[in-house]
């Protein structure tokens, strides 16, 4: 049975091109670290991946911290707060971020740091107004997810940065759901700190970056050794971070064919659901999001069965954050704008990729409608 993958914000497809240059890069090994000729050649291939990663997203290769991935990228970046100014204790991020800000900011509450969650309307927009009332000079950091990898809405972030620097904070972004799939300019988004990740772009996973501002004092995350710039201790993951910068480079070549592409699908999508049935609800904003992710619920409709009946029938979606699937818990995104437990429990994700084609979402739209005729 031939299968179609629609969970494509989970993670993605290595590209075939990434994959030969990863290859590469095993056969010719050596340790960046080392003086000899085989390690100075690696040092020659890290920085030329920093290089390439710093062309693409418009920064210098000396802001480009490489990671294992975007959880550790956005917990190095929570871990910042505090560290310009030690009088300033308050963090401030939104209700519908990734677990991976949101479980750092508890940490940093453990601390002693107090940490305000912004509320967000019914389309899981983040507003400027709420920002201003809450934001005061005892704010370290502003931490706002570029786009929601549940519902895809896109946040005004370059208003949040210009916000948050008014009053002498730092801003960080989640752009792990965003960085190769759409633009993401670190010189206009006028961000501090960019949290990326090279699975959600068609690179390998286990391998991701933090773009962290010219002049800002790092506080070193991993220790024990020298690596990026003495501040994340480790052997780099030279192969990984290889395919990472050739997946990225791919990426932004194809940006716009693949937007027009995705959004093309995207359309059919929602389209024909809305043909087949009628009392289909999306969350997120239609307008203002991420063109591949799609979040929708019909009433009477069991979000788990139709997972595994999905899965079964030979489709991959997500019920929700992939991150959190296993956990059973209701979506604390689709609960923040509003949608009541039966609508937050039930809902599905279907996250439209580079690689699906127009008969994907055909037959999907055909087995959905299917399923769910047995089902209700």
């Amino acid at each position: 049975m031939s299968r179609v993958y629609l969970d494509n914000a989970a993670t993605t497809k290595i590209r075939p091109e990434a994959l030969d240059a990863m290859t590469a890069a095993y056969s010719d090994y050596g340790n960046p670290s080392s003086v000899h000729h085989e390690g100075q050649s690696a040092r020659k291939a890290l920085e030329c991946a920093r290089e390439t990663i710093a062309a693409h997203l418009n920064c210098d290769p000396a802001e480009v911290y490489f990671t294992s991935g975007g959880t550790e990228s956005d917990n190095w970046a929570i871990s910042f707060a505090g560290n310009k100014d030690s009088n300033r204790r308050n963090i401030i991020t939104s209700s519908i971020e990734h677990p991976a800000v949101l479980q750092a900011c508890k940490r940093k509450e453990e601390e002693g740091f107090h940490v305000t969650y912004l509320p967000v309307d019914q389309y899981g927009s983040v507003s400027t107004d709420d920002l201003e009332k809450v934001i005061s000079d005892d704010t370290a950091l502003v931490s706002v997810m570029m786009v929601n990898n549940e519902i895809g809405t896109i946040e005004p972030i370059i208003k949040l940065s210009e916000i948050a620097h008014a009053h002498g904070a730092l801003f960080h972004t989640d752009a792990v759901q965003a960085a190769g799939s759409l633009p993401v300019d670190f010189s206009d988004l006028q961000a501090d700190l960019v949290s990326f990740s090279s699975h959600k772009f068609y690179g390998p996973s286990g391998v991701g970056g933090l773009l962290v501002r010219r002049g800002l004092k790092i506080p070193s995350f991993i220790v024990g050794g020298s690596q990026e710039y003495g501040h994340r201790a480790g052997t780099e993951n030279l192969p990984g971070i290889i395919g990472m910068a050739e997946a990225l480079k791919i990426a932004f070549s194809e940006m716009d064919a693949n937007i027009g592409h995705i959004l093309d699908l995207r359309n059919l999508l929602c389209q024909s659901l809305k043909n087949k049935c009628t009392q289909v609800l999306f969350h997120g904003d239609t307008e203002v999001s991420h063109p591949g992710i799609v979040n929708f619920y019909i009433p009477g409709m069991d979000g788990e069965k139709m997972l595994l009946l999905l899965d079964y029938a030979g489709f991959a979606v997500s019920g929700g954050a992939a991150c959190s699937s296993k956990d059973h818990e209701v979506s604390h995104v689709l609960k923040a704008i509003g949608a009541s437990e039966e609508e937050a429990g039930n809902s599905l994700r279907v996250s439209i990729g580079t690689y699906n084609t127009e008969q994907d979402i055909v037959s999907f739209v055909s087995a959905f409608e299917e399923i769910l005729k047995k089902s209700l």
